[in-house]
């Protein structure tokens, strides 16, 4: 652990002149600054001190957007077996606290601290968890640590090991088997994850199998922006391009002049992953001379009913919602080699999807879907032919998409059932 302090110290400290360039320039990484280095904030502070000591608080962590809507569905259940239960949530990335704080109003949330004995501390200290919940693959070894010297038992939910960090795994596996041990369970999203933790030294006894969280994520409401989306979209085919990373813009709009060849009644919905994109990729539709308009323009529904008109989704929290007005669906991140992102949120609106052939990061979900007829995989070649064939109104691909999300649905029941005998332990 000495090490490990020692070089995570050295690496902040050798990077600080490009982090601290960043905040000044962008603005990146400010917000939390202080609380990311052991200040814990004081709203923070003053919502937990109306906490009843005999009242049990569950600390769970999200790193983006994504794991907030896993946290969102988990908090509700266990609110239902634990009434008197008292929830924090913390997040790595600006945008999962903003959604956070956006679709958890009455949990507090709070920017996730570095993983020194400084910063961890303090925030233990004050939260006094019955139960830290560890959502995906957040492994710190620090807090680890800590929350095994403080007797608090560690459950790391949907967990997974994608193809990328499972080779990892395996060649450090002597250093991480103590770290690993310290973790009271692993619910794992499907059996080859579990096999996976077996194989790098995990306990048999600890690993369970829960499913995956991300089938019972809770039904997002229509946002505003929605709202004022549908009216245009009547008549129309609207394709979604949801969570585009560097490079897949470019690639969606070099063929979209042969989708609305086949589909000229078709309007484009660019939504980047990052929103320090968003004015890259508006630059970029410029630099083209496209016919677009910006979400967060009041003026957008005009534009959309423009023929050939593009909307960029320049606001935060609406992509799930606008995904249920879609004709057909782009997951991003996988026509560059990141590893894809989640279909299963588009899959629950019975949408049409098209993935490229970078999908790593969930596998088993879209090996599922690809079983059953129900997602297409396209090269950056195919992309065209994919994406009009997904416009073409193929009701039974999307239903076929429906029935892969409803047939995993439970696992927040199960991961439920997993949870409460640890914090009941605790709690005695």
């Amino acid at each position: 652990m000495v090490v490990y302090s020692t070089l995570l110290s050295l690496a902040l400290g050798l990077s600080a002149p490009w982090w601290l360039v960043r905040m000044a320039l962008s603005g990146r990484y400010r917000q939390g600054f202080a609380g990311r280095l052991g200040v814990v904030p004081a709203e923070l502070r003053s919502a937990l001190a109306r906490r009843a000591p005999e009242h049990p608080l569950i600390w769970l962590h999200a790193v983006s957007v994504g794991e907030v809507f896993v946290a969102e569905r988990l908090i509700e259940g266990l609110r239902k077996a634990l009434p008197n239960g008292v929830f924090v949530l913390s997040t790595t990335t600006a945008t999962g606290q903003a959604m956070a704080k956006q679709r958890l109003s009455e949990v507090s949330a709070f920017f996730f601290p570095l993983d020194f004995a400084f910063t961890i501390r303090p925030y233990l200290r004050l939260l006094r968890p019955n139960l830290v919940v560890l959502i995906e693959s957040e492994l710190w070894p620090r807090l680890l640590t800590e929350c095994e010297r403080g007797v608090v038992p560690i459950v790391v939910v949907n967990a997974r090991i994608s193809d990328r960090s499972y080779p990892r795994y395996m060649r450090l596996r002597r250093l991480w088997r103590p770290l690993l041990a310290k973790v009271s369970l692993f619910l794992a999203q499907g059996e080859e994850t579990a096999g996976r933790l077996r194989r790098i030294g995990v306990p048999t006894a600890r690993i369970g199998v829960s499913g995956n969280l991300k089938y019972d994520a809770v039904e997002p409401p229509e946002t505003p922006f929605a709202s004022r989306l549908r009216a245009p979209m009547r008549g129309r085919k609207l394709l979604v391009a949801g969570s585009t990373l560097a490079g897949e813009e470019a690639l969606l709009l070099d063929t979209w002049p042969a989708v609305l060849r086949v589909h000229p009644e078709a309007t484009l919905l660019l939504a980047p992953r990052h929103p320090q994109r968003f004015h890259v990729v508006e630059q970029m539709l410029r630099t083209r001379t496209l016919k677009f308009a910006k979400a967060s323009s009041a003026e957008f529904t005009k534009a959309a009913l423009k023929d050939q008109a593009i909307i960029l989704l320049d606001t935060l929290g609406d992509l799930a919602s606008v995904y249920r007005l879609a004709s057909g669906v782009f997951i991003g991140g996988s026509l560059v080699p990141k590893g894809g992102h989640n279909p299963l949120e588009a899959a629950r609106f019975a949408v049409p999807i098209v993935m490229g052939p970078s999908y790593e990061n969930f596998r088993e979900i879209v090996e599922a879907m690809r079983a059953a007829k129900a997602i297409r995989i396209a090269t950056a070649d195919e992309l065209a032919s994919a994406l009009i064939c997904s416009l073409a109104d193929d009701v039974a691909m999307g239903e076929r998409g429906r029935a892969c999300f409803e047939a995993q649905s439970g696992a927040t029941q199960r991961t439920v059932d997993a949870l409460l005998p640890l914090i009941e332990e605790r709690t005695r």
